[in-house]
Order: C-alpha cells, then sequence, then structure tokens
C-alpha cells in the first residue's frame, strides 16, 4: 500500500499551506509542522485534512519524513 506524506496530500489537492490552515482554522506555521513530522498530530486534525485533501486516513504517512531511511 502507498502512502501519502501530507505535504504531498496537500499538493495534490492543489491547495497551500495558508488555504489549508485557513480551512481547518490553524496557522500555516502548525500545517507545516505537522507535515513535516505527523507522529504527534491531533486525530481531529488528521481526520479533517483527510476529508480536505479527499484521502483516506490509512493512505496518509505519519511520521518524520524529514529521516531518512537507512539503505543496507
Amino acid at each position: 500500500m502507498q502512502q501519502w506524506t501530507l505535504k504531498a496530500c496537500r499538493i495534490n489537492a492543489g491547495y497551500t499551506l495558508r488555504q489549508v490552515a485557513e480551512k481547518v482554522g490553524k496557522s500555516f506555521q502548525t500545517i507545516s509542522k505537522y507535515e513535516k513530522d505527523s507522529t504527534e498530530i491531533p486525530l481531529s486534525l488528521l481526520k479533517d485534512l483527510a476529508k480536505l485533501y479527499n484521502m483516506k486516513i490509512d493512505d496518509i504517512f505519519l511520521g518524520d519524513s524529514t529521516k531518512k531511511s537507512e539503505q543496507r
């Protein structure tokens, strides 16, 4: 199963950070923070974003998108 980062979901849906922030009632800095690391995103915000992006929660990657996986 392919999972999308929150940033990829937002871009795919055609929204800017500021547009998303306005639609969900958060600051664009908050949205940006969770795009970088969604490990502690509140479930209510995740549900709002999934609905806005027309995505299933299971299809959204929840984790630190800035860490590179080790290839051995």
